[in-house]
């Protein structure tokens, strides 16, 4: 005979039920090892991918202005050549008027010059805030990285001692929950999912409930011992049993 066609009795679903509690309750405990590790590692490889576009992006800044820098001092250059260009042809000029024509456009590149200078240092001042910038960001990266790489060790190590033992507890939780009626798995995912905690089912302990320690009046505990229907704290709404339903 099946298991399924076992859960007749409400003493068979709430033992199933509560068998199916520990073996969560044991995955959870694992989980909560784990703690905020796996959190912490997703966090800081987001941060690191934004530090990485930071990084490339000031990279290309700089390149930027430093060819912008090479433009203006080629334009120097340029101005320079015209300047002695137009000074030697001012040597074999007719009249005043072509001379001054060529004054006025030495006059011109001088102005060239000392803009293009002024961009220069304009443009120098801006590549050393982005390199300071840029500095930052990858010192930033590499104590992320080294943040990352011990974090990721210490999840390795837990994921290791612990790994096989989830496995294993997973696989029978995903092997119980089948022989178990849909609509008091839905409840019971629904509860678990209510409490930090993950307890669903719980014991009647000091006549009080296990989960949210409501006092349970006697009647009720009766009640609970007999199996004979499923039972919610009338305070949390878990699902009550006693402790010895396994043994029995």
């Amino acid at each position: 005979m099946s298991r399924i066609q076992e859960l007749h009795t409400a003493e068979d679903k709430l033992r199933a039920l509560y068998h199916l509690q520990k073996i969560d309750s044991k995955i959870d405990e694992i989980r909560t090892l784990r703690g905020e590790l796996p959190i912490e590692v997703q966090d800081l490889e987001d941060e690191i991918e934004g530090l990485n576009t930071r990084i490339n992006n000031s990279e290309n800044e700089i390149a930027g202005l430093q060819e912008t820098i090479s433009n203006h001092q080629a334009n120097i250059v340029n101005a320079e050549a015209l300047i002695v260009r137009y000074t030697k042809q001012q040597d074999n000029v007719k009249n005043n008027r072509e001379f001054e024509a060529l004054n006025k456009e030495i006059e011109i590149q001088k102005l060239e010059i000392e803009l293009s200078r002024k961009r220069i240092k304009d443009t120098f001042r801006d590549v050393e805030l982005k390199t300071n910038y840029l500095q930052q960001a990858q010192s930033r990266h590499a104590a992320k990285m080294r943040d990352l790489e011990i974090k990721k060790k210490e999840l390795a190590q837990i994921i290791e001692e612990t790994g096989k033992e989830e496995q294993q507890l997973l696989k029978e939780s995903q092997v119980s929950r089948p022989h178990i009626e849909q609509r008091l798995i839905t409840a019971y995912d629904r509860i678990r999912a209510s409490y930090r905690n993950g307890l669903a089912v719980v014991a009647v302990e000091r006549d009080s409930c296990g989960g949210c320690f409501g006092k349970i009046p006697p009647q009720r505990q009766v009640e609970i011992r007999q199996h004979k229907k499923i039972i919610l704290c009338e305070h949390c709404g878990r699902i009550l049993v006693d402790e010895q339903i396994e043994e029995d």
